[in-house]
């Protein structure tokens, strides 16, 4: 693969998970509680696992080293998910994702000390927009009682500096190991945490195991699945410092759209805000400094 692809398997990520986040409440409403879903989504991991290990014969690195960043990519993404349960029954939600929504911050420092990644002006500027619109989109308006004390804000800041540390850690992963063994070992540590997500399950409550339960759960998951498989490729092939912010400003946008078109529900002005924000965002890192894209850009359009 071309570097030029870091882009594509960016907006399929974007894409992907943008309708994974307007849908993914369907099953909840329905009856079957977000952790057991959590549990159908380390299963459905299995899949573009598979897919992409049969085209390396099943071959992955297990040295020392690859081993230990595969388990921290693994764990500090699923360990995150599961911690970011526990906060959201403790903290408004509204208040929640804002806050973590911003862990490219995290991304892009560690990236620029560490990988001594660079941008031009242009990227900048998109990088900082798409910074400001990820709060925005992440807003909404109202007042949740459904706290406690100060611990959402520190379980929301540890899954802020996991998700951050751990974009950064796939990038420089990437370096010396192939995408599929990033991803194989982000499966096996998905599903090593299955237990906590059952123990954080309330069973006392009436549980959907009906058709839309686990089963629509597996289909909505597994677009959440394969966004994560196109964002390891994006990594490799693409820098951090690009990725990670228009990928979580970009998302968001189309979960916005979509669920304006089912819900008929109309955005907040904060979020349309940040949906302007964020499309300026896209278009500037869309065309970072890359010159085999611009290429084929101009190629096109000649054409």
């Amino acid at each position: 693969m071309k570097s030029k692809h870091w882009l594509i398997y960016a907006l399929v990520t974007t894409f992907f998970w943008g309708l994974w986040g307007a849908i993914i409440e369907i099953p909840e409403k329905a009856g079957f509680p977000a952790t057991l879903g959590y549990c159908v989504w380390a299963v459905t991991m299995l899949v573009p696992a598979y897919v992409v290990l049969k085209k390396v014969n099943f071959k992955i690195e297990k040295d020392k080293k690859s081993i230990l960043l595969g388990l921290i990519i693994g764990f500090t993404g699923a360990g995150g998910q599961v911690i970011l349960f526990q906060a959201l029954r403790t903290g408004p939600a509204y208040l929640v994702f804002p806050f973590i929504s911003l862990s490219p911050v995290i991304t892009i420092l560690l990236s620029l000390i560490f990988l001594r990644e660079k941008a031009d002006l242009r990227s900048w500027i998109g990088i900082v927009l798409a910074l400001v619109a990820i709060p925005l989109l992440s807003y909404s308006s109202g007042n949740d009682a459904n706290s406690s004390g100060i611990l959402w804000v520190v379980l929301s800041l540890i899954v802020f500096l996991a998700w951050g540390f751990q974009a950064f850690v796939m990038k420089f992963a990437n370096e010396t190991m192939k995408a599929e063994s990033i991803f194989f070992y982000m499966t096996i540590t998905g599903l090593l945490l299955i237990p906590f997500a059952v123990l954080m399950t309330d069973f006392s409550q009436e549980i959907n195991w009906g058709w839309n339960g686990p089963y629509l759960t597996f289909a909505i998951q597994l677009l959440n699945s394969i966004g994560a498989l196109t964002l390891v490729f994006a990594f490799r092939y693409g820098k951090a410092i690009v990725v990670s912010p228009l990928v979580n400003a970009v998302a968001p946008i189309i979960t916005v759209i979509i669920s304006l078109v089912l819900y008929q529900v109309f955005p907040h002005s904060v979020t349309i805000i940040g949906i302007v924000f964020a499309i300026i965002a896209t278009f500037l890192l869309a065309i970072e400094e890359d010159e085999e894209l611009q290429e084929v850009l101009e190629e096109t359009v000649n054409e």
